[in-house]
């Protein structure tokens, strides 16, 4: 059973831009996901959807689901993870309190993510051909030993967990993502729009890690603006003000070989999609609530 949801930060609603009073509120944002017919809808940043009972009765008013929700922590920072540890705490909290808001929906994924350094978001794709920016093996030893701290925690409050790539950390490209997975024993949260920034192919990401794939996350993306920000080097902000991530099917993103190539390996579960954006002074109003009432069109004609 496939479940779709949506997710703050398609409105820009996001930890970078938490705070914006140029933003949309929970409530608007809740409207407009619902109203698109999406089915749940990911946290977003911690306390933005609301916590405990306010959580819950802004989800069930509008028939939506918790579908997971961004928990990045300083995996290879021994001091900085104690702090990060706590946070994913209260975020648990958040989410065991979200499980009955929906019934018969897939459990919310807590969706664990490195930090990676200041060198790492200061370059987009050095995951590709950055050596000098990469791991060695005392820094994967404690990237996996704090990310299995991490899962346990998870799991000892009955949710499992799901491990988010993403550009600018130490799990970007596709051999940082084979050295993850051959290290510990936690789900990938594919997310097809890091995956191009970080030199990877959806379609081979299926057919190799298929059956560590817990987690969707669906975006579109134009490689030619991805490749610009690296080339550049003008940090992961860039990603996002200069619109690299853009509705399904006007990107590099073949959407249609990869939902079929999803579906053949019996994927069950929450595929979220997002279209990462910061707002700009010349978009036009209800530009976000368009593209993904756009974006639940273009995946209703095929049928999910």
């Amino acid at each position: 059973m496939i479940r779709l949801a949506n997710a703050p930060v398609s409105f820009g609603v996001f930890e970078l831009t938490e705070g914006s009073e140029e933003l949309p509120g929970p409530e608007q944002v809740l409207d407009a996901v619902a109203g698109a017919g999406y089915a749940g809808i990911d946290l977003g940043p911690l306390g933005f959807l609301g916590r405990g009972d306010v959580l819950r009765g802004r989800l069930r008013e509008r028939g939506l689901a918790l579908a997971g929700g961004w928990v990045q922590l300083r995996l290879t920072d021994p001091d900085g993870l104690e702090e990060d540890l706590r946070v994913l705490d209260a975020a648990l909290t958040v989410f065991a309190d979200a499980l009955d808001a929906a019934d018969g929906a897939p459990p919310p994924r807590p969706t664990l993510a490195d930090a990676g350094s200041p060198a790492r978001a200061a370059n987009p794709g050095a995951g590709r051909d950055r050596p000098e920016l990469w791991l060695d093996d005392a820094g994967w030893d404690r990237l996996a030993e704090g990310l299995g701290r991490a899962t346990d925690r998870c799991r000892a409050r009955g949710l499992e967990p799901t491990f988010h790539h993403h550009a600018c950390t130490f799990v970007e490209a596709p051999h940082e993502i084979d050295r993850l997975l051959e290290r510990t024993d936690v789900g990938l949260c594919l997310d097809t729009g890091h995956l191009l920034l970080g030199g990877g192919d959806a379609a081979v990401a299926l057919k190799e890690w298929g059956d560590r794939i817990n987690h969707i996350h669906l975006k579109d993306a134009r490689v030619e603006v991805l490749d610009g920000v690296v080339a550049d080097r003008a940090g992961m902000e860039a990603v996002w003000r200069r619109g690299a991530f853009c509705r399904l099917g006007e990107g590099d993103l073949d959407v249609g070989s990869f939902l079929d190539g999803l579906l053949a390996t019996g994927y069950s579960g929450w595929i979220v999609v997002e279209q990462d954006r910061i707002p700009g002074p010349g978009d036009p109003p209800g530009r976000a609530e368009a593209d993904q009432r756009h974006n639940r069109e273009a995946l209703r004609r095929r049928g999910i």
